[in-house]
């Protein structure tokens, strides 16, 4: 019996997020054939500005090296919401925009920074973008997206859709590791293309391949990435 073809769809915070947090497991997934789409939130226009890039050509650069990155590790499709980067709130707005999104692609399972990390243990995991984002995305999930109550404007042409369950990345508590062991090449491979963000890619390397390192010897397999799985 051939495996059912699930889709997935990844909400990003910034450009490179997703590829930091999902960029193996999208590969590997993308490669058994499931279908992998990522939504980018911000503009990522005040990403690590390069001497004489002003924001409109740092947005333009992190949307090329996304869209770089995705084709790498197999993503069907990416698109991009435009919020001011470093500044996304959890609003009626950007939820409709959110919703949208779910109802248009239609998704068995979505992705995206876990909301109940408020450990505040590092920066890069506690970005203000980070959690704004993460918690507007589950609000748009549940109950939102599947109810024709919310945003019936939206209906006519975008039909209310319930996701079966969602992939949390950076957990505090992981229930859920993906073997990434083939496919940590390419995850690297993606992070290289977001050249504008990262002076020292070597030790940026080191520190991705020890985490997946470490990851993998809490589930038994050489390198993975971590998530908490909620099922509906």
């Amino acid at each position: 019996m051939a495996k059912k073809v699930r889709k997935f769809l990844v909400f990003s915070p910034h450009p490179d997020d997703a590829d930091f947090g999902f960029s193996g497991s999208a590969a590997e997934l993308a490669k058994n054939g499931n279908e992998i789409f990522y939504c980018v939130i911000t503009d990522g226009s005040k990403g690590a500005h390069k001497a004489g890039l002003n924001a409109g050509a740092m947005k333009n650069t992190r949307r090329k090296e996304q869209m770089n990155a995705a084709k790498i590790v197999g993503v069907k499709k990416v698109l991009f919401l435009d919020e001011l980067d470093g500044e996304v709130e959890n609003t009626k707005a950007l939820r409709k925009k959110i919703v949208k999104v779910i109802r248009m692609v239609g998704p068995d399972i979505i992705v995206s920074p876990d909301p109940a990390n408020k450990s505040f243990i590092s920066f890069y995991g506690s970005h203000r973008d980070h959690r704004t984002s993460a918690e507007a995305v589950f609000d748009a999930i549940y109950p939102a997206a599947g109810s024709k109550y919310y945003f019936p404007e939206l209906a006519k042409k975008f039909k209310p859709h319930q996701i079966n369950e969602a992939w949390f990345w950076n957990p505090e508590n992981p229930n859920k590791f993906m073997d990434i062991s083939k496919t940590i090449g390419l995850k690297l491979k993606a992070l290289r293309a977001h050249k504008s963000q990262f002076h020292d890619m070597r030790l940026l390397e080191k520190g991705v391949v020890e985490r997946a390192r470490l990851n993998g010897k809490k589930s038994g397999t050489k390198y993975a990435e971590p998530f908490r799985r909620l099922t509906f």
